[in-house]
C-alpha cells in the first residue's frame, strides 16, 4: 500500500468532502423532485470509500456494490456530471437516463453497479472475481453490501464457493447499523456479522469505518492476500449513516442525539484536524478547498440541468426482443 502522506490526506479530504457536498445536493433537488424514484445517501460513510481507494489498483481492480451507489463511481474515474445527469434522467448520465439512482454502471471504470436487489450484488461479485481467475487475471474485486443483506441466504452460498475455488474477492459489509430502520440487534442473535466468515474459515474481521487509515489498512491486507491467489476475506467495516436508510425515511427508530454522537466522529472532521494539526495545509487553504468542491457540485448540477432527456426510442432500443420468439403469436 502507498504511504499515507500529506497529498494523501489532502487528497482524501477533497475527495470526502465532494462526496458529502455531492449527495447534500442530490437531497436538496429531489425535494425539487428534479430526481425522482429512490435516493439513498451515502453521508456518514465516506472514509469507507477513501481507505478502499488507496488501497486499490485502479488499473484492474474492480467495485460492485448495492444501491446506495452514486460516490463510488466518482470515485473509480467516472466524471460525477455524467452520475448527476443518471440520477436527472438525462441522455448525458451514465446509462443514457435509464438506470437511475439505483443503478450507476461503468464498464470502463470496472464499476459493475448499483443494485436494487438486497444483496443481489454478492453473487454477481463473486462471479466477477471468477472471471478474473479464470482468465488469469491479477485483479480484484471489491464486493460491498450493507448489514440488512448479511442475512440473505445467497452470502452463504457465495461464502462456501468462493472459499471453494478460492476467488480474489474481498467481501464488505459496510455496516451502517440500521437494516432499512431495523437495528443490527433485531434482526440476529450474534452482532459481529464479520464472524459469519468464520464458518466458512474465511479470513474475517471488524474494522472502524470512521477512519480512513484503518480501512485503508485493512482492505490492503486483503487485496494482497486475494492478489497472491490466498482467496477471499470478509471485512465487516463498521460505519454510520447520517442520513435516512433514503429520502422517504422519518428515522423513528433512532434519536437526534445518537446521530449527533456520531458525527463527532465524521470522516471529514477527523481528515480535516489531522491536516491543521500536522500543518499539512492552513485554515486559508481549507477554505480554497471547500471552495473549489462547492463549485464543482454546482457544475455537476448545471450540467444535468442542461442536459436533454433521451429520446422515447432509446427506452426501447435498450428492450431485448427476440422476433422469432416461438411461443407468442405474432400474427392473430
Amino acid at each position: 500500500m502507498q504511504k499515507i502522506t500529506k497529498e494523501v490526506y489532502l487528497k482524501w479530504y477533497e475527495d470526502m468532502l465532494f462526496w458529502r457536498k455531492f449527495e447534500d445536493k442530490l437531497a436538496a433537488v429531489y425535494i425539487q423532485q428534479k430526481v425522482r424514484g429512490f435516493l439513498h445517501l451515502y453521508n456518514g460513510q465516506e472514509a469507507v470509500l477513501a481507505g478502499a481507494l488507496h488501497a486499490m489498483d485502479l488499473t484492474k481492480d474492480k467495485m460492485i456494490t448495492a444501491y446506495r451507489n452514486h460516490v463510488q463511481p466518482i470515485g473509480m474515474g467516472v466524471d460525477p456530471k455524467r452520475v448527476m445527469a443518471e440520477l436527472y434522467g438525462k441522455a448525458t448520465g451514465t446509462s443514457q437516463g435509464l438506470g437511475g439512482s439505483m443503478h450507476i454502471f461503468s464498464k470502463e471504470h470496472r464499476f459493475y453497479g448499483g443494485h436494487g436487489i438486497v444483496g443481489g450484488q454478492i453473487p454477481l461479485g463473486a462471479g466477477i472475481a471468477f472471471g478474473d481467475k479464470y482468465h488469469d487475471s491479477d485483479a480484484v474485486t471489491i464486493c460491498c453490501f450493507g448489514d440488512g443483506a448479511a442475512r440473505q441466504g445467497s452470502l452463504h452460498e457465495t461464502f462456501n464457493l468462493a472459499m471453494l475455488w478460492n476467488l480474489p474477492v474481498v467481501f464488505v459489509c459496510e455496516n451502517n447499523g440500521y437494516a432499512m430502520g431495523t437495528s443490527v440487534e433485531r434482526t440476529a442473535n450474534h452482532t459481529d456479522i464479520w464472524k459469519l466468515g468464520l464458518g466458512y474459515e474465511m479470513p474475517s474481521g471488524p474494522v472502524d469505518g470512521m477512519n480512513p487509515v484503518k480501512v485503508a489498512e485493512a482492505f490492503d491486507e486483503a487485496i494482497q492476500r486475494a492478489r497472491k491467489g490466498g482467496g477471499p476475506s470478509f471485512l465487516e467495516v463498521k460505519t454510520y449513516r447520517y442520513r435516512g436508510h433514503s429520502m422517504s425515511d422519518a428515522q423513528h427508530y433512532r434519536t437526534k442525539d445518537e446521530v449527533e454522537e456520531y458525527k463527532k466522529i465524521d470522516p471529514i472532521t477527523q481528515v480535516k484536524d489531522i491536516l491543521l494539526d500536522k500543518k499539512y495545509a492552513t485554515e486559508d487553504e481549507i477554505k480554497e478547498i471547500d471552495k473549489r468542491v462547492k463549485s464543482r457540485v454546482s457544475e455537476c448540477e448545471k450540467f444535468a440541468e442542461e442536459s436533454p432527456y433521451p429520446e422515447k426510442n432509446v427506452m426501447y432500443d435498450a428492450v431485448y426482443e427476440q422476433e422469432d420468439y416461438p411461443f407468442i403469436p405474432h400474427k392473430l
